[in-house]
């Protein structure tokens, strides 16, 4: 039950009634606290998903077909942030639903001998972006970009952006990755304007856990 605030006043047969004052007071901090902690964490969502700084917003080219893009993708590299950062063994599940809209599970671990854990999220495909472009909701709460940058002929890898060029993904369809591939997909996101060097591995394996690149 939340706390009154110092204006309400509740009414009794024997007249108004005020709540004890070190109740009133306890129950008040808490609210705030709890205020507090949800504008921390919308701030540093907004913060994460929020415009750009630059004024020159990112826009793509690709032409994805969402069939054909559904299924399992490993998640190689991102730039990490609170949602993500420290995570291993992770991966995005598409499923294309009867709106046309993409439903997506995030399976993770916090460690390679954790349990795997899953948050859903909603991809609302935009119209006239050859399905390039979807507005994501997570949380009930948030929305975010999700910017098909460029896709591999064969789908076996993806890279996704946002405007602000604040996130990025490297996905594939194999959880092991050549360097060589790797390098070349980084560099395709230098060509987009992203500065490569906040760009982390995700270890897929127990021994990628502690070496250079990786988170």
């Amino acid at each position: 039950m939340l706390a009154p605030s110092p204006l309400d006043v509740f009414c009794t047969p024997n007249g108004p009634y005020l709540p004890r004052r070190r109740g009133f007071v306890q129950m008040t901090k808490r609210r705030i606290g709890v205020v507090l902690l949800i504008w921390l964490m919308v701030g540093v969502v907004l913060y994460a998903f929020g415009g750009d700084d630059t004024g020159m917003e990112l826009t793509t080219s690709a032409k994805v077909d969402l069939k054909r893009y559904m299924g399992a993708w490993q998640v190689i590299a991102n730039i990490p942030y609170f949602a993500e950062k420290g995570k291993v063994a992770t991966r995005d599940v598409y499923t294309l639903d009867a709106d046309g809209n993409v439903d997506t599970t995030y399976f993770y671990r916090k460690s390679f001998d954790g349990a795997e854990k899953t948050i859903h999220s909603l991809g609302l495909v935009q119209p006239n972006s050859d399905n390039a472009f979807w507005r994501v909701r997570f949380l009930g709460l948030f929305r975010a970009d999700y910017l098909i940058l460029d896709v591999a002929p064969d789908y076996s890898w993806a890279l996704v952006g946002q405007r602000s060029r604040k996130l990025g993904w490297i996905l594939a369809r194999d959880s092991m990755m050549d360097d060589a591939t790797y390098a070349s997909l980084i560099e395709k996101f230098r060509g987009f304007g992203y500065d490569t060097g906040k760009f982390l591995r995700v270890p897929q394996f127990p021994d990628q856990v502690g070496k250079a690149g990786f988170q």
